[in-house]
């Protein structure tokens, strides 16, 4: 009991030391008192690491010192962004949203005839050529091209989408995205 209060009273007397000290790495009374602070804090947290009888002083500004410097390399890797124009290009719509569409869009496309469905799949995810689906289907290249058309129509209608730039982020990312200048703006 009385050993504790003695370390207590060890820590209140090192205040003004620690504050200089403080003051002397960062130029700035208030910051010196965060660090202060932030130093104390650390200190009671770990008081059972402290040997009684050691240098509490030395104890202390070498925790302080630490905080500083761990504090100082954070705010070196950190960027001022005073008007938000580097967090407007972080910004990325919600991935539910995605989900939900994709869930939909699947179910749209189940229920497209198989040959509209399989001409779909083979030129537009997949990636081949008309031709080269048309060999695979073993029909003519009107036939692949026709039935192509006809699934994006129908899944267009299916999905009630009007135009091309329907797809990607909701209107209200969009315009955050076209604030920002970023490159998936046009996606």
């Amino acid at each position: 009991m009385d050993s504790s209060a003695s370390v207590k009273q060890d820590l209140l007397k090192a205040i003004p030391n620690l504050r200089a000290f403080a003051i002397s790495l960062c130029g700035n009374p208030e910051r010196a008192d965060d660090l202060v602070q932030e130093t104390l804090i650390r200190a009671w947290a770990n008081l059972t690491s402290f040997t009684e009888g050691t240098n509490m002083v030395a104890w202390l500004y070498t925790i302080l010192r630490n905080v500083f410097y761990s504090e100082y390399r954070k705010r070196s890797r950190e960027v001022e962004d005073v008007e938000g124009r580097i967090a407007a290009t972080q910004a990325s719509p919600p991935p539910q949203d995605g989900h939900m569409n994709m869930r939909d869009f699947r179910q749209a496309l189940l229920e497209l005839p198989d040959d509209q469905r399989e001409a779909l799949i083979l030129v537009g995810g997949a990636g081949l050529s008309y031709e080269e689906a048309a060999e695979i289907c073993g029909c003519a290249l009107g036939t692949i091209k026709s039935r192509v058309n006809r699934a994006r129509t129908r899944l267009a209608r299916t999905l009630a989408v009007q135009s091309a730039h329907e797809f990607g982020p909701e209107p209200e990312w969009q315009a955050i995205l076209d604030r920002s200048g970023s490159s998936r703006a046009s996606r």
